[in-house]
């Protein structure tokens, strides 16, 4: 080789050499940028992991008891006294069932009233209020005359009468029964009725010094209510017993059904019973 020749060749290796260590001095920018925040490359984005969950179990009914069977009750049948409130009289003392008539007489209904118990040949006992005895005095003697028995049932048919003072209570019984002897001198009264029923000790009191006895009921069909004349019937029977005292009316409003039931109920009272007089 010529000396030329082996300096060309000389250069061309040089060049090689130093264009090699370039090359590999040489980093990718990436690299060089992750190198100079410390930090190491951020590899490529990918799904995050599931989070693990807890294993399903299967949900178990909780056990079912069975309710117990309700016991059978039996409803027993209120109990009745015989005796009212403050030891007024609400039973006969017989076998038999009495008749009562309340807020009379009035000159539509007392007279249809007396002629059934004439017609069925029973008696019965009238609680009177004065005002009405005052304006119908007739009919008190027509009562009086055919056999049945009065009782007082206040002046002016006063539901509160029994919370007055004694004195006023006294006054309002006294001037009723005057009024009862003037329209039939001499005549009786032994029985007082509080209107309502609205009992006190006081009400008692003054009629037991009076010489009256306080009599309350056993039946009420609440005829006042003014039902239908089958309705006053079947509920006076249904709740009858021997030795009721029966509370009816014959007053103090329209009495149509109450006559119309008495015409079949006094016929059945009278055959399942008796019907007695309250003397």
């Amino acid at each position: 080789m010529t000396r030329r020749g082996a300096f060309t060749a000389a250069l061309l290796v040089l060049a090689i050499l130093v264009g090699g260590r370039w090359a590999m001095g040489r980093q990718p920018a990436e690299t060089v940028a992750h190198q100079a925040l410390g930090s190491r490359p951020v590899p490529a984005e990918s799904s995050p992991a599931p989070t693990p969950t807890a294993a399903a179990t299967p949900s178990v009914a909780p056990p079912t008891t069975k309710a117990p069977a309700p016991k059978k009750t039996t409803t027993k049948p209120a109990i009745r006294s015989k005796v009212g409130p403050f030891g007024t009289r609400r039973m006969t003392g017989s076998r038999g069932v009495a008749l009562t008539f309340d807020d009379g007489p009035n000159p539509a209904w007392t007279p249809a009233v007396l002629d059934l118990l004439r017609a069925n040949r029973v008696k019965a006992t009238f609680c009177v209020v004065g005002t009405e005895v005052r304006h119908y005095p007739a009919l008190v003697k027509r009562i009086v005359r055919e056999g049945h028995t009065l009782c007082n049932h206040s002046w002016h048919h006063e539901f509160d009468l029994g919370t007055k003072p004694e004195q006023e209570i006294k006054a309002n019984m006294l001037a009723t029964n005057r009024e009862i002897q003037r329209a039939v001198p001499g005549a009786r009264v032994k029985y007082f009725r509080h209107p309502g029923g609205k009992w006190t000790a006081e009400a008692v009191k003054a009629a037991r010094e009076l010489g009256m006895t306080s009599l309350d009921w056993d039946v009420d069909p609440t005829d006042w209510a003014k039902p239908s004349a089958e309705a006053i019937k079947q509920r006076v029977m249904a709740k009858a017993r021997s030795g009721s005292i029966i509370l009816l009316h014959d007053g103090g409003g329209d009495r149509a059904g109450t006559v119309a039931a008495c015409k079949t109920l006094i016929p059945a009272l009278k055959r399942k019973y008796g019907i007695v007089l309250l003397r």
